[in-house]
């Protein structure tokens, strides 16, 4: 689904606390999904994790192809899919049908995987965790082409003659992302390859100020390889919450986001680096952590934009379960009635044609009275005056307000 201006997604882990039912989650994040799609958010990516018990989805594909049948607009892609997990040629082929059955929604989204106890029950060293990304997206791509047959040979994995038996539903191929954190490695491989870019580490700190060389380095990748990148295909990813107003949002999610960043981030994970001890406090202090009214949220932005040196396509709602349910969904909805807007030149026209009326309203209006006049006289009868005044109310009660 196409706008004008930024796209608007969210970043779906997900993040589902320890306690809770594991199977009704995965059926609120495809409810969650299902709601996106009716308030007009664009896309979004659904992650890949294998251990650590809080981030449930192991396989995004299925996530997508259900949400899939329940949506029409919203485009779904994985964030990300750990390439060093899977055998290239399985997911070129996966996600050309998932591109198939979507009609083109969806996306492709490459990493080299997270969650360091993933990598170990795999028996992957984390050393070879990037250079292997690597050589299953330089074989992804070559794939994707449908041209020659494919021939590699790795030190964890071969293809022979591999070729595609059912090219990509999408022209020339479904859109593909490469998640960035703090590091150049993510820009340099989306520059590389001439795709889009999911700035996660955007919400860490330090990393909104770091979002234009950030930039640079993919736009340098992209000129050594020659390819070409775009900004709107530039993701950034936050923290968000709304409410009416800035107290009632840092009221909603303040008690879930210490759980989460205690429990999971801290005492599970170790807090990994860049984290923050107080990721909420710092954040809306950077300004950078969009928790607060429309109009808080709303500078948040623009700070990024203005930080980015050039602006970016989109933005990506980390999902969260820091409020109620009903909070969030509501959250979800005042973003889209008041903040989308804004950023997607909707109410530029409709404004103006409201203060073109207002400014004309006594030349435009005021014929209309002496209109319901004659239409009583060119019949030989007169007007009432109920009839005038109901014609002339509106216009009265606008000079009023003058």
């Amino acid at each position: 689904m196409a706008h004008r201006g930024l796209n608007f997604g969210i970043f779906l882990a997900p993040f589902h606390r320890l306690g809770e039912n594991p199977t009704l989650s995965m059926e609120r994040d495809v409810e969650l999904l299902q709601w996106l799609d009716h308030l007009g958010y664009d896309e979004a990516w659904i992650g890949e994790h294998h251990s650590a018990g809080w981030e449930t989805i192991a396989s995004p594909e299925l996530i997508i192809a259900a949400a899939a049948e329940k949506t029409k607009y919203i485009k779904l892609g994985s964030g990300v899919t750990s390439l060093p997990y899977h055998h290239p040629f399985m997911v070129a082929q996966r996600w050309v049908q998932l591109d198939h059955m979507t009609r083109g929604r969806a996306m492709l989204g490459c990493g080299p995987g997270a969650l360091t106890s993933d990598a170990y029950m795999l028996g992957i060293q984390p050393a070879t965790q990037r250079p292997r990304m690597l050589e299953a997206m330089d074989a992804i791509m070559q794939l994707l082409k449908c041209e020659e047959r494919v021939t590699i040979k790795s030190d964890w994995f071969e293809m022979h003659d591999a070729k595609l038996h059912l090219a990509p539903y999408s022209d020339p191929h479904f859109e593909i992302a490469v998640a960035s954190t703090i590091t150049p490695f993510g820009m340099i491989a989306a520059g590389t390859h001439g795709v889009g870019v999911l700035s996660i580490g955007a919400g860490l700190p330090g990393g909104p100020e770091a979002l234009a060389s950030q930039w640079r380095i993919a736009e340098e990748a992209a000129a050594k390889a020659g390819k070409t990148v775009t900004r709107k295909k530039w993701r950034v990813v936050v923290n968000a919450h709304i409410a009416e107003d800035d107290e009632q949002a840092l009221r909603e999610v303040r008690k879930g986001e210490r759980n989460e960043t205690i429990t999971y981030f801290e005492d599970t994970l170790g807090r990994p680096p860049g984290r923050a001890d107080d990721p909420l406090s710092d954040g809306v202090k950077m300004g950078t952590t969009l928790v607060g009214s429309p109009d808080t949220v709303i500078k948040g932005i623009k700070t990024l934009l203005r930080l980015s040196d050039g602006g970016f396509g989109g933005i990506l709602f980390r999902a969260h379960e820091w409020a109620t349910r009903e909070q969030t969904m509501r959250s979800y909805e005042l973003f889209a009635r008041y903040v989308m807007p804004v950023f997607q030149q909707s109410l530029d026209t409709v404004v103006g044609s409201n203060a073109w009326a207002r400014d004309n309203r006594k030349t435009i209006f005021a014929p209309s009275t002496e209109a319901v006049r004659r239409a009583f006289t060119d019949h030989g009868r007169e007007a009432p005056e109920e009839a005038i005044r109901a014609r002339t109310l509106g216009a009265r009660d606008l000079d009023a307000t003058k």
